[in-house]
């Protein structure tokens, strides 16, 4: 699904009848009802709690204690192929200039020798929502505007919602095992980490699912951590839903590492691989994902990948996860990333990616891998 930024800096509108009990930025210290649309708090002079509602006209306000916050009214309602109506949500380090107290990001990868948060959730029947982390990360280290790089964390669903983009696989990180889509919203990429049930309280390391992503492609260890925030997606209903307590901490001094490129061959010699190929494609209107898998057919080891071939006309990629994709007017060549260099005899290696379309869609016809061309 598509959807606008939640993220939109506050500019002062405040709905008819919105009661605003402290301006942006402000200390809560008793309970604090917060209806303006962008409004914000701070607790434990730490965190910030923020109303965010971006995608409804309708009414929201969020009751912020001391330890987190509550959704006391939600008046909007929006089709679940849609967006969601607000991210009422509490965050450590910095979204749209509004940097929590003291916060070290953005802090750049390479640097972080642990991320870690823990998370208590209220949840409620009745409503479609989800509950979720949003990490946010971007090559610069901006504490302002959107960053090019999103993260989210499902630990609840309900309803016929899903993340946006399509299934690309599975993950078990931080003990549990994730079912891993991947995306772009219209304004930023995501990758969403779905639990295949519900879970109400996590500790949660973050770093895991960090690396994770870098492991797909999609950030390097220069990119920079900017902010974690943990709340609620609704899209109907959701008045009764809790964050009743959240802490987020983001540790230097570290040495993060990328795993160890394996390179493809500068000269690979013909006939050096015997190779299947298996291509997946999902297409819509105007864009379509492809997952790849290559099969070693042959005797020998293949150790580094170059895999080249056409796309038809009016495809073009766009992101691409587990192989470094580039695209020459048709062509198309993908090579091996570290974890997916080498394929054993009767082995497998995968990767996909996203794309825009204009016209009918369309398999490729041919692939050839180290200068072979495969079945």
């Amino acid at each position: 699904m598509k959807r606008p930024l939640r993220a939109i800096m506050a500019v002062g509108l405040v709905a008819a009848g919105s009661i605003v009990a402290v301006a942006l930025g402000g200390t809560a210290s008793a309970d604090t009802q917060i209806c303006e649309q962008y409004g914000s708090t701070v607790i434990q002079n730490r965190y910030v709690v923020q109303n965010n509602r971006w995608g409804t006209t309708a009414q929201q306000c969020i009751n912020v204690t001391s330890t987190g916050f509550e959704i006391t009214t939600q008046n909007g309602s929006n089709p679940t192929n849609g967006a969601p109506t607000a991210y009422p949500s509490v965050f450590f380090g910095c979204h749209y200039t509004n940097c929590s107290p003291g916060t070290n990001l953005p802090m750049q990868v390479s640097q972080i020798s642990s991320a870690t948060s823990s998370i208590n959730y209220r949840y409620v029947s009745g409503a479609i929502y989800n509950a979720s982390y949003d990490i946010w990360l971007d090559p610069s280290p901006k504490r302002d505007g959107v960053n090019q790089m999103e993260i989210m964390i499902w630990l609840n669903r309900q309803g016929s919602i899903q993340p946006i983009g399509s299934p690309v696989g599975n993950a078990n990180i931080d003990g549990r095992n994730w079912e891993v889509w991947r995306g772009n919203n219209g304004g930023n990429n995501v990758i969403s980490y779905l639990a295949p049930s519900a879970i109400s309280s996590a500790n949660l390391n973050l770093l895991a699912f960090i690396n994770d992503t870098r492991n797909r492609g999609a950030i390097t260890n220069s990119w920079y951590l900017t902010s974690i925030q943990a709340g609620f997606e609704p899209w109907q209903g959701g008045t009764g839903l809790a964050v009743t307590n959240f802490s987020a901490a983001v540790n230097g001094g570290g040495n993060n590492p990328p795993p160890t490129t394996t390179p493809p061959p500068s000269n690979p010699p013909p006939g050096s691989a015997a190779c299947a190929v298996k291509y997946t494609a999902n297409s819509w209107n105007n864009g379509f994902t492809a997952d790849v898998q290559i099969t070693n057919t042959g005797s020998s080891t293949i150790n580094g990948w170059t895999l080249t071939y056409s796309l038809p006309s009016g495809q073009q990629v766009t992101n691409a996860w587990n192989a470094t994709v580039s695209q020459s007017g048709s062509s198309v060549t993908a090579r091996n990333v570290g974890h997916n260099g080498t394929i054993a005899p009767g082995g497998t290696a995968s990767f996909g990616y996203q794309g825009t379309l204009s016209g009918a869609y369309s398999n490729p016809s041919s692939f050839t891998l180290n200068g072979t061309q495969c079945r």
